[in-house]
């Protein structure tokens, strides 16, 4: 039984409203319904998680068909568990979570995913995003600099001096 992150249906209902949008503003597709009442008791019982085997049959099978549209394994074919590793220094799964992933529910697969990624200590969230970047010919992540650490220009007039 592994839970289904509250984020994981929020992305499940934003790829239907894609898929399947609004005619009128106002109905909705049965996907994004389903989904929506999920997310809605998710909010008002203040839970960030929902059991994916209890899940209304509904709503699992439309979460189940944005869950297809997402990659199957983190893996970059850098694995350092096979090395005597117990956490992966490319993706970031443990050492169980390696050799039983092809037995996962899709849930526990999207849990292993969203901690490896909070985390991202893995080489597949620094070192290869960083040469990705470089290839788009951008700056590497680490060298982004927040528009709130950028100090304001000096001010050109005099009034401005004040």
């Amino acid at each position: 039984m592994a839970g289904i992150h509250i984020t994981d249906i929020e992305s499940a209902i934003n790829w239907w409203r894609v898929r399947s949008p609004s005619p009128d503003g106002i109905s909705l597709a049965t996907e994004v319904k389903k989904l929506a009442e999920i997310y809605a008791l998710m909010v008002y019982f203040r839970e960030t998680e929902c059991d994916e085997d209890t899940m209304p049959a509904a709503a699992r099978q439309a979460w189940l068909a944005w869950y297809d549209t997402t990659p199957d394994t983190p893996c970059i074919a850098i694995c350092s568990t096979s090395q005597g590793d117990n956490l992966c220094k490319g993706c970031g799964r443990t050492f169980d979570e390696v050799q039983l992933w092809p037995e996962m529910t899709p849930g526990e697969k999207r849990a292993t995913w969203r901690r490896i990624t909070i985390e991202s200590s893995a080489w597949r969230f620094n070192r290869y995003a960083e040469r990705a970047a470089e290839r788009r010919g951008q700056p590497a992540p680490d060298a982004i600099v927040p528009s709130a650490a950028i100090a304001p220009s000096a001010p050109t007039d005099q009034a401005e001096r004040g």
